[in-house]
């Protein structure tokens, strides 16, 4: 297990490029299963949770070409049904949270998937009921093993219907979809999630021959086809890593330029930030976050405490509020987060709590900050990273904080940002990787 080292109190300056989003090519890469074609993926991030997947893919048989660091090629031609039904591949699906999506991609085109439970962030309860709900409605049929404590889904041949999803989740939006474009005939699915990254998957998906409409709405018609075939497509900027930056310039940053973010595709997350009172320059495509000595919350207008709340697309994504967190505890105000998707995700609040930050917890689900007003550093400490989002919003604590603090278990981190301590230490933070 590694950890990071984080020497605070510096100042961050310079120029940052975001990677490709880590959520999006989950999503697509799963997709190039979808033809015996080749599909060629640009901007794709160098993360471990995407090689991951890239590795699985490869061990169920798929032909998959670097091109570059960035790049990559994969060709399902050939696939290995038999092992699709192993004990290896379910323990490898139950280590890896991307591992949901493939069944939408095996169900539509071989009409046989396995799914174990998967793995990912410890943030609570994620459960996969719009997954299978979406997967009976199209005509598909669950036998549980109980033995291998495994669902085998399977199909002879998948029928378009139309859906009300019980709610909008990504990833069972983006399965039911993957599933349904080579259904026979006309699948409606109303409440859909329309997050960019749907809607890049769909992009890519219609590229590839599919017939889908409706895109970036709740409300998805797709025509089955019979096949679909190759396609090129490039991964969107991580808005999540956007966001984390944007972040960072505030409470450490001396002037920092946040290149080719791709803004029309970054929703509320601007505003949401200047509603913490951060400034920021949009010049082109390009953010720029001054440096500041004081931003202030503001209040809601009738005065009421800012209060910032996840919701579905183009509402506040929960992977941000951990970093508006840890933000607001060096601004002048008080906000409340209120994070209601997840029953664990602000329990990392205790690690700041302890390095100085006014922070009340009120439940699992909600906490109040009372920001410093950068009258009182946050205090170095000794943390471990539970999830992506809380790891990346320690890290921020840490650079801004008085003294030497050390995070281990960044494999989390490692899972959603490439070469993060690298591209921040150009901006002049002293982050140092070492082996526990």
């Amino acid at each position: 297990m590694e950890s990071f080292i984080i020497e605070g109190g510096h100042a961050l300056q310079g120029e940052i490029t975001p990677q490709g989003a880590k959520n999006e090519a989950l999503q697509v890469i799963c997709a190039s299963l979808l033809t015996q074609d080749e599909v060629r993926i640009c901007n794709i991030p160098d993360i471990l949770d995407v090689n991951n997947l890239i590795q699985l893919l490869c061990d169920i048989g798929v032909k998959v070409t670097k091109h570059s660091r960035n790049e990559y090629s994969f060709k399902a031609e050939q696939l290995n049904l038999e092992y699709l039904k192993s004990d290896e591949f379910v323990r490898k699906c139950a280590s890896l949270r991307g591992s949901v999506l493939m069944i939408g991609p095996l169900l539509g085109r071989f009409g046989n998937a396995t799914i174990a439970e998967p793995g990912g962030d410890k943030i609570g309860r994620r459960r996969l009921d719009t997954h299978f709900l979406g997967f009976k409605n199209l005509g598909a049929n669950f036998v549980y093993d109980e033995k291998r404590n495994v669902y085998n889904i399977q199909a002879k041949k998948l029928k378009a219907t139309y859906m009300l999803l019980d709610e909008a989740s990504v990833t069972g939006t983006a399965n039911v979809i993957m599933a349904a474009v080579l259904a026979e005939g006309t699948t409606t699915i109303y409440n859909a999630a329309c997050e960019p990254y749907i809607q890049q998957l769909c992009h890519l998906l219609n590229a590839m021959g599919a017939n889908i409409s409706g895109i970036a709405s709740n409300l998805i018609t797709i025509v089955g086809v019979k096949e679909l075939h190759g396609a090129t497509h490039q991964i969107l900027p991580d808005m999540i890593e956007v966001g984390s930056f944007i972040g960072m310039a505030a409470i450490v940053g001396n002037g920092i330029r946040i290149k080719n973010v791709a803004l029309r595709h970054l929703g509320i997350i601007p505003d949401v930030y200047k509603r913490l009172g951060v400034k920021i320059k949009v010049e082109g495509d390009d953010l720029v976050i001054p440096q500041q000595k004081h931003y202030v919350i503001e209040s809601f207008i009738d005065g009421t405490i800012m209060t910032f709340a996840d919701a579905p697309w183009p509402g506040l994504t929960p992977d941000l509020l951990s970093v508006l967190l840890v933000v607001a505890t060096q601004a002048k105000g008080s906000v409340l987060i209120h994070q209601k998707m997840f029953e664990s995700r602000l329990f990392f609040v205790d690690k700041l709590i302890d390095m100085g930050a006014q922070i009340i917890l009120c439940d699992p689900h909600r906490a109040v900050v009372i920001g410093h007003d950068r009258n009182l550093q946050l205090r170095a400490g000794r943390m471990t990273s539970p999830d992506i989002r809380a790891g990346i919003a320690l890290l921020i604590a840490a650079l801004s904080a008085k003294g030497t603090s050390r995070i281990a278990n960044i494999a989390q981190i490692d899972r959603g940002y490439e070469d993060i301590e690298k591209r921040l230490n150009a901006l002049g933070a002293h982050i140092t990787r070492v082996d526990d």
